[in-house]
């Protein structure tokens, strides 16, 4: 820790790892287990427990409770994990929990996101990278979110539900089935409401590229969404009709959200 800068008011564990550069401020707690790496920022009245470890230059700020036991009432007191990845910014009042032994014991968050305040990611969920969760979003455990995801604010994702790369969930929705990549997910009760188009031109999604989704989404428009994919998986396509199609033939029994009835 001789490379740290630790405010007085801090209590850090001598068990737990601190990385050059890394600043801790006043009144942060850091567990025995945690792993803090090169240049993480800890602001201020931060929890970091648990066998927790934090990538580089990830940056928490106030309030955050980081690490904590999993809300989950079958929890016992296992050996289960958080990690977290690098260039992360959790904001205020976002909880992260780690794993449970039903659950392989282990809640993984990957590589520059960003949690808005209030967020939070529940027990053994899968986070990608450059995933964005707007305020007050709430992952329950087992979930699944690949790279690239927007959430927007006060929506809830249920439990043991995927979320394909560069989908968006619109605010204030609630989504209970898997929803496809690229896809755009948005209602209180969220239907798959077309593409993210603004996510697949930033992405360099070409005429091409977006004109064969459309054609796809309106062939699993028409039927049994995991019957299309088989029927279209031999055949040649695109690289972003390939991430649908495998994503629909995944290792997941839970159903799809479907397009709104007309």
């Amino acid at each position: 820790m001789a490379d740290a800068s630790i405010h007085p008011s801090a209590v850090i564990d001598a068990g737990a790892r601190i990385g050059a550069g890394v600043e801790i401020g006043p009144f942060c707690v850091v567990g025995p287990k945690v792993r803090l790496a090169d240049g993480v920022v800890l602001k201020s009245h931060v929890v970091v427990t648990g066998d927790t470890s934090i990538g580089e230059e990830t940056v928490v700020f106030p309030f955050a409770s980081i690490g904590e036991v999993p809300q989950d009432l079958k929890f016992k007191g296992e050996d289960v994990r958080l990690e977290i990845g690098a260039r992360n910014r959790i904001r205020e009042y976002v909880t992260m929990n780690p794993g449970t032994a039903g659950g392989g014991s282990l809640t993984v968050v990957g590589d520059d996101g960003l949690y808005m305040a209030g967020a939070h990611v529940g027990h053994d969920c899968r986070i990608g990278d450059r995933v964005i969760l707007a305020n007050n979003v709430a992952i329950a455990g087992h979930c699944v979110l690949e790279d690239d995801v927007i959430v927007g604010g006060l929506s809830g994702i249920h439990q043991w539900v995927r979320v394909g790369r560069g989908a968006m969930i619109g605010a204030v929705t609630m989504v209970t089935a898997d929803v496809i990549p690229y896809g755009l997910v948005q209602g209180p009760r969220g239907h798959l409401d077309g593409l993210n188009l603004v996510g697949l031109k930033r992405r360099g999604a070409t005429r091409a590229d977006i004109l064969a989704l459309r054609e796809l989404l309106g062939a699993l428009g028409q039927g049994s969404f995991r019957d299309t994919a088989r029927h279209r998986a031999g055949a040649e396509v695109t690289g972003m009709e390939r991430d649908v199609l495998d994503f629909i033939l995944g290792p997941s029994d839970r159903s799809f959200l479907a397009p709104r009835p007309a």
